[in-house]
């Protein structure tokens, strides 16, 4: 049947619609169709999405490095990729790829495929890695491996001595020995221990100690160094991969950390002053990587009133932030940190380590310091000390080690460390050091100006110091102080003659006729500590006078006799005894600092020259600045 057109008729379309009405629908059904569209591109989680629309995009070679460094590692594993190209070795040196790949033994250790993410281990390609700069999201930055290495003076390993000449065969054979030490304890440890903190010998198991957070692997880290320069390639090796392939920094904090809190002070100069060693002296990523994101974790314990840091980091509250446990910050802790993150901001291009540790000098600048010492304790919040006691042993110690050697690493530029460090010195000289009425020289121990007259072991470092910094001094007083240096070092050889053992205290006084001993069963113990032979080292290099090999061998033959186990090496709990007992633990700092230092001192001074690199507090080697310019970290000051 027709219509009609009829006035105001609309006709209904195929739908039974009329027109405003299909108007409207076909306006709400665009509309829905949009929303849809932008939800799959703008909503979280729709990057699987885009791939079924968008063509895959070619990323920029080094962002996911970037992205790992800042904390944001692939959910993704990754397989790893070929070996970097191995570095330039300086002159007159084995070349470093003679390391990559040596025969395992039967029973060593066994590389196996981790369970949890390795992306900072191995991703980087090449001998430079992007690291992010501040500020400059997504820029690669780079060190130039081959670049440093061509500036050091003297090939990293030395030079071989004449094998034909026969005093040279004596001290070759010393060397070894001390060799062979340290291939034993690393053994048993790698036998009974691998992965954990320390070895206990005793008892043929592993410690984790309190000290650092639920890190582990100390052993193994402090361990790295001390097994190159030795040349123990497939020991060198094994810890090495166990670097690349255990030690994660970016998993979970509640399976990362176990006790949740950890010494800021002990966890720099362990690990992240063994990372930056083992990358300096091989040029491996994978150590400069995890140093970075190691010290990156640290940095909350500079947010206090003062950014002087609280010694405690906790690990467990999530943020890495410092813990409140305590009202004061240590000197020597706080005071330990200049030379390993100057390292941080060199190899990374961020600025924020060397701030960090620059106004810590700015705070201690400004502070006034009785008679021009600097007590042990400081607030974070007021910035004021806390108590009137000094000391060059513990809690001070390695607080005016690092003054000299901030200088000396700077390439002798930093005139701020190097005015502190004499400035304290002569302070010292004044009001702490003493001769005894036997004639022993030592250092006290000061209490609002009433003296201790002790001398601790760490305190016995300070001959080695005064050594290193003899040089730099006024001209008038270098004589004086290289004599000051041998004097205090041949009392703290004094404390070791004059036990059973010949190993030395924990401390030892000067009073009621008493000389160098220790009086105390408290203070007899002797846990493996290097700051004797550390001494004897620098004194060596700076005089080569025989009598420190002398005094050094003494060392070796007693922790041959009294601190060898069957499954490592002991401490022991009384050195006034011939038949002590062990204290069941095989210390890190024992493979990082005691038997390099003793391996030095029978070495040729071209290994690890002085010109070259200088030791941080834990024994490990960071290199001078050679650089024409004043670099990203050294400045001027």
């Amino acid at each position: 049947m027709l219509m009609r057109k009829v006035p105001g008729f609309v006709p209904a379309s195929p739908w039974g619609l009329r027109l405003p009405q299909k108007f409207l629908f076909l306006l709400f059904l665009s509309g829905l169709v949009t929303l849809c569209f932008g939800a799959l591109f703008l909503l979280p989680h729709s990057s699987r999405l885009k791939r079924l629309f968008l063509a895959p995009r070619t990323q920029q070679p080094g962002l996911e490095v970037v992205a790992e460094i800042a904390g944001h590692a692939p959910a993704r594993e990754q397989e790893p990729p070929p070996n970097p190209a191995p570095a330039a070795p300086a002159p007159g040196e084995d070349d470093p790829s003679s390391w990559a790949s040596p025969r395992r033994r039967k029973g060593g250790l066994r590389r196996t495929r981790p369970t949890g993410p390795r992306v900072e281990a191995t991703a980087a390609r090449g001998n430079s890695i992007p690291a992010s700069r501040p500020g400059d999201e997504g820029v690669p930055f780079r060190f130039d491996f081959n670049a440093f290495r061509s500036r050091l003076r003297h090939p990293v390993l030395g030079t071989r001595a004449d094998e034909s000449q026969e005093p040279q065969s004596q001290v070759r054979a010393q060397r070894e020995k001390i060799k062979e030490m340290m291939q034993f304890a690393w053994q048993s440890y790698k036998r009974y221990a691998m992965g954990k903190n320390e070895l206990r010998p005793l008892t043929k198991d592993g410690y984790e100690g309190n000290m650092f957070g639920g890190l582990s692997g100390a052993t193994v880290i402090d361990s790295l160094d001390t097994l190159y320069l030795m040349e123990l390639k497939e020991e060198f090796q094994e810890a090495k991969a166990w670097v690349e392939e255990s030690f994660h920094l970016n998993v979970k904090l509640q399976e990362f950390c176990q006790s949740g809190e950890a010494s800021l002070f002990e966890v720099n100069i362990r690990y992240i002053g063994g990372l930056l060693s083992a990358f300096y002296l091989t040029g491996e990523e994978v150590f400069r990587i995890k140093a970075i994101r190691l010290g990156e974790k640290l940095l909350p314990a500079f947010n206090t009133p003062t950014g002087i840091p609280k010694g405690v980091v906790s690990f467990k509250s999530g943020n890495w932030g410092w813990a409140t446990a305590g009202s004061s910050s240590i000197l020597a802790e706080f005071g330990s940190l200049h030379l390993e993150f100057l390292h941080l901001t060199e190899l990374s291009g961020n600025q924020v380590f060397a701030e960090k540790v620059r106004n810590i000098r700015k705070v201690l600048r400004k502070i006034e310091k009785p008679f021009g010492l600097y007590p042990n304790f400081l607030s974070p919040v007021s910035g004021n000390w806390v108590q009137h006691h000094v000391s060059v042993g513990g809690l001070g110690d390695s607080f005016y080690e690092y003054l000299i050697k901030s200088w000396l690493m700077s390439g002798k530029t930093d005139m701020e460390a190097k005015n502190m460090y004499y400035e304290a010195l002569e302070a010292i000289e004044t009001y702490l050091l003493n001769v005894s009425p036997g004639g022993l020289t030592y250092i006290a121990e000061w209490r609002g100006g009433i003296l201790d007259h002790k001398m601790g072991h760490l305190a016995c470092f300070s001959g080695g110091m005064i050594a290193l910094g003899a040089e730099d001094a006024k001209e008038e007083k270098r004589a004086h102080y290289r004599e000051l240096a041998a004097q205090i070092t041949k009392t703290c050889h004094e404390s070791y003659a004059r036990s059973d053992t010949k190993l030395g205290p924990e401390a030892f006084w000067f009073n009621s006729g008493r000389e160098a001993v220790a009086t105390q069963l408290s203070e007899s113990y002797y846990i493996l500590r290097p700051e004797v032979v550390e001494s004897y080292m620098y004194l060596w290099r700076q005089t080569h006078n025989p009598i420190y090999r002398e005094w050094g061998w003494e060392v070796v033959l007693a922790l041959e006799k009294y601190c060898r186990t069957e499954a490592g090496f002991s401490g022991i709990q009384d050195v006034y005894s011939s038949t002590p007992n062990h204290d069941n633990k095989q210390q890190s700092f024992f493979l990082a600092e005691t038997l390099k230092y003793l391996y030095l001192l029978f070495s040729e001074d071209d290994l690890l020259s002085l010109e070259d690199w200088v030791f941080n507090t834990e024994a490990h080697p960071l290199p001078v600045n050679h650089s024409d310019s004043s670099g990203r970290a050294w400045g001027r000051h």
